[in-house]
């Protein structure tokens, strides 16, 4: 499975990794640009996810039509392009337009759906942990490099950094990337975007996802305000170099808190309670760093949202596609991302608002308010069943059999053809393997 799984995670970690990089330090220094609003700001550190959440579903439709590989190509490409005219630009519009276009290559779906098709049904939430676990440790990388590469080289060099991140990305994919097979899916009943949106576990994972995402942004435009502000103006007076002893510390413990969180998550199929630990996590991150009256409080804050984030990201990819049924699992993973973008985006605009006309007070009671709502309702997520699979060569199944299988205890079926296997999802305490078996085979 790794060496299927670790090219596809390493593009989407790199290209990650040139998104985060920057954002530790991405709003004071769009702050210090001509013209610039609170608002421009929050744009501007959420404006890629705008443009992610847009083109989410037309790169993955794309990728049906077209193949999985050239639609990644096309996507990073468009990437570095943006990124090359963040790093030139000199004025904040130009800057907020190669933020737009560093979103509009949204291949944030397509590795994904690549990774579903390449490996077997019974692993596939592992390699989807996995790839979570590396976006996690790109977003850790990201939180303690930024500020120490922008204080010594500026912010252009970050934005170059991250050209290269995808020129390389582009080599990895021609270089290190199997083509997937292809994956004919039969099931005994219809879907659609409207099944996705009623099973109420996919719901809630969507609303999971989307909130996490929707806080990272906040996060982003708050943290590094506050700390660099004048205590004047409710902030700590720290300078820009001074950021990293607030992410370094918080990165270290989020990665820390990361592997047992996947552990317990995955192998001991608790993810709901990993989920609500969390959700616990981000509103006292939000309170401490609203009301806090020193800077120790206020790192503390930072803490326990890197804490957060880290514990859940390993586990949402996962989660969804655990949920999602084979003929679903492109649809619900492409419109949780793009729902993620949206709020990513509305996330950092909406607290770059709220602080222009308002107050950090005023952005902080939302977040909470809508924090506690969100826990509430994570209550209704199920810890997901434990499902084994069957593979039987075509040569071996009669179809007419199979085409009218029904079980209680089956959740699926679907082919393989590239492997010319048939795949019965089922659940093994409630059936035995040579029952189904003889179901299907040839008489």
């Amino acid at each position: 499975m790794f060496k299927k799984i670790w090219p596809l995670s390493l593009i989407l970690s790199l290209r990650f990794l040139g998104l985060f990089i920057v954002l530790p330090v991405l709003s004071i220094y769009a702050l210090d640009m001509k013209d610039s609003t609170p608002l421009l700001v929050g744009i501007i550190v959420g404006g890629y996810a705008l443009t992610q959440a847009i083109f989410q579903f037309p790169f993955g439709y794309m990728s049906d039509k077209i193949g999985r590989k050239v639609t990644l190509f096309i996507g990073l490409t468009i990437f570095l392009v943006g990124s090359l005219v963040c790093a030139t630009s000199d004025n904040i519009y130009i800057l907020i337009l190669g933020r737009f276009l560093q979103g509009a290559g949204a291949i944030g779906s397509v590795i994904p759906a690549m990774i579903s098709d390449m490996v077997e049904e019974e692993i596939r939430g592992k390699a989807m942990a996995m790839m979570g676990g590396f976006i996690a440790l790109s977003f850790a990388a990201a939180m303690m490099l930024g500020p120490v590469l922008s204080a010594s080289y500026g912010m252009e060099f970050l934005f170059y950094l991250t050209a290269i991140f995808a020129a390389i990305s582009i080599v990895v994919l021609f270089t290190k990337v199997a083509t997937p097979p292809k994956i004919i899916v039969h099931f005994h009943e219809k879907s659609s975007t409207s099944d996705i949106l009623k099973d109420t576990n996919l719901l809630t994972m969507i609303i999971i996802n989307a909130m996490q995402k929707g806080l990272m942004t906040i996060a982003f435009v708050l943290i590094p305000i506050i700390l660099t502000s004048s205590v004047a103006d409710g902030g700590f007076a720290w300078e820009k170099s001074e950021l990293y002893m607030a992410y370094a510390p918080a990165m270290l413990l989020g990665l820390i808190a990361m592997g047992p969180a996947a552990v317990f998550g995955e192998k001991k199929n608790i993810p709901k309670q990993i989920f609500l630990i969390s959700i616990v996590l981000f509103i006292i991150a939000f309170a401490l760093m609203g009301f806090a009256s020193n800077s120790t409080l206020f790192v503390l804050g930072v803490i326990s949202f890197f804490v957060a984030f880290n514990m859940m990201e390993p586990l949402v990819q996962s989660m969804i596609s655990k949920f999602a049924k084979v003929h679903q699992k492109g649809a619900a993973l492409g419109l949780s991302n793009s729902i993620a973008y949206f709020t990513t985006f509305l996330g950092a605009m909406g607290a770059g608002f709220m602080l222009d006309i308002g107050s950090r007070d005023m952005l902080i009671y939302v977040v909470l308010a809508l924090s506690v709502l969100w826990l509430f309702w994570t209550l209704r997520l199920s810890n997901p069943k434990k499902y084994s699979h069957l593979y039987i060569h075509l040569d071996n199944v009669d179809m007419e059999k199979l085409k009218v299988l029904e079980h209680d205890s089956i959740a699926q079926w679907y082919i393989n053809d590239t492997e010319n296997l048939a795949v019965i999802k089922y659940e093994k305490d409630a059936i035995k393997e040579e029952e189904l078996i003889s179901k299907v085979e040839k008489s």
